[in-house]
């Protein structure tokens, strides 16, 4: 398998970023040029995330955001009591953050959504899940650094 790091950079990356609303789910393309400007979502007029932050999902929301994103997306799949998970929030949150309208860093949480972890066969935590045009394309088990 490629390193996650190789998949990122041979992504498709445009001019227009990828936007998900908080409130309405809906995809929202914006010009990087334009998205210091407090865009918002054209469907229920909700500002969109000023702040790049992983995106917490749960089993509803899992399957409709990994199948329709326009961009990759990263699943961080964790519990609170899990020590290596909350060793990589703060990793996930920069990588959001360099990475915003290009790729989805979204968080499941395994405690909560115990179906969707056996569906996928989850055996340790963290697992970091990359999909690409809804279909699984990375998998990786364990905290790890943001390189």
């Amino acid at each position: 398998m490629r390193p996650v790091s190789t998949f990122f950079a041979e992504a498709n990356v445009s001019d227009t970023h990828h936007y998900l609303c908080p409130s309405c789910g809906q995809w929202n393309r914006v010009p990087a040029s334009r998205a210091a400007e407090g865009p918002q979502c054209g469907r229920c007029g909700a500002a969109l995330p000023s702040e790049a932050a992983p995106v917490e999902l749960d089993a509803r929301s899992f399957d409709a955001v990994t199948a329709r994103a326009p961009v990759p997306v990263l699943v961080d799949l964790w519990a609170p009591w899990c020590g290596p998970c909350r060793a990589m929030a703060p990793v996930l949150a920069e990588l959001a953050r360099r990475r915003k309208g290009e790729v989805l860093v979204t968080k499941l949480n395994t405690d909560e959504n115990g179906q969707v972890a056996q569906r996928l066969q989850v055996q340790g935590i963290p697992t970091l899940l990359l999909y690409r045009n809804g279909a699984l394309v990375q998998r990786a088990t364990g905290a790890m650094p943001l390189a």
